[in-house]
């Protein structure tokens, strides 16, 4: 399958929702939710995705003639590129009924492994979620980093430890997840976690913990001060959080602040490997990416992922060649222009 062809399978298949765009950009779905869209007036989605588009790159074309390397390695492993398949949940009302929480994340863990790269899995109401994920993440060697939900502490230490069975490379809480509607007014209290609730879920990890939704730099410090390995700097795709920046906004100033203590991570409307390509520049490790794996997954399975791993390899190593990097750490803010 091409990835037009897999696109094409998908929007036979996504539900009422998601349109399975061309561009996965959020000016169709804005604030559908149920669905793919963001908080509000939809503009946290958007955002994200179009100041990566405003950003140029620094062509330079005058260096070695030399193969192009897009590995990396983060948490002991090395992946064929720097991008890992963000967690999302709640499948069927989101996205529909082809696949529920359990099957869609089996597949996104085992075509992620065998594409090269790693998938963060998501977490939910139903506890079988977290078990079949933990299942998948055994089958396969452990690739991949269960995310889990910010529940009250006792519900996060038995997730936490149900996970560690599938010997996870790294286990992840998704903080901003805080703001989803199912998290409120739950009895214990669920969401907000201080920075010593958070030392205490680094300490029952026992694994790399990364810490998802970091937007400022004083949340960054204060991710490192409770023991994350690594952030993902992230607002939810736009889906708890209306009129936030962008994540491409607040990046430089976070990886100058903890890039040298920390692995930083983003998410939000990346979608090319020339987006990838930018992210690093401005100071991440990896990426996550999001809503298009859904498509690619709905569309065409594990070929579908191996498709879109392809094109964004495809895309990331032509970048490169064109502005002279011809590894990952060759990448520096001067290859974006204005920088």
């Amino acid at each position: 399958m091409t990835y037009q062809e897999v696109l094409e399978a998908a929007r036979s298949c996504m539900g009422p929702y998601c349109k399975s765009c061309p561009v996965c950009n959020g000016l169709a779905c804005k604030n559908t939710i149920p669905g793919p869209g963001a908080k509000g007036m939809g503009t946290g989605f958007i955002r994200n995705y179009q100041k990566w588009q405003e950003l140029c790159v620094n062509m330079d074309t005058i260096c070695k003639n030399e193969p192009v390397d897009t590995s990396v390695e983060l948490f002991g492993r090395t992946f064929a590129l720097p991008v890992f398949a963000a967690p999302v949940g709640a499948m069927q009302m989101h996205y529909g009924d082809k696949y529920d929480d359990l099957t869609y994340n089996d597949l996104l863990v085992s075509g992620c492994a065998a594409a090269g790269i790693a998938a963060f899995t998501g977490d939910g109401m139903n506890p079988a979620v977290m078990e079949a994920a933990a299942k998948a993440l055994g089958k396969y060697n452990g690739c991949g980093v269960p995310t889990v939900k910010p529940w009250n502490m006792e519900l996060v230490h038995e997730k936490m430890e149900l996970v560690k069975t599938g010997d996870p490379l790294a286990i992840a809480m998704d903080i901003d997840a805080a703001g989803l509607p199912f998290l409120k007014n739950m009895q214990p209290p669920a969401g907000s976690k201080t920075v010593e609730e958070l030392k205490q879920i680094a300490a029952w990890a026992e694994k790399p913990f990364v810490l998802k939704g970091i937007m400022t730099v004083g949340g960054a410090k204060k991710a490192l001060e409770a023991g994350a390995s690594a952030i993902v700097v992230s607002n939810h795709g736009g889906r708890v959080l209306d009129q936030c920046p962008s994540t491409a906004e607040v990046l430089p100033a976070i990886a100058d602040a903890v890039g040298d203590k920390m692995t930083i991570l983003v998410d939000g409307g990346i979608r090319s490997g020339m987006d990838v390509f930018k992210a690093l520049a401005l100071g991440a490790d990896a990426v996550l990416i999001g809503r298009p794996f859904v498509n690619m997954v709905y569309g065409g399975g594990a070929e579908g992922i191996q498709v879109y791993v392809d094109k964004l390899q495809a895309e990331l190593s032509d970048t490169m060649a064109m502005c002279g990097a011809h590894s990952l750490a060759d990448i520096d803010r001067s290859m974006i222009y204005g920088y």
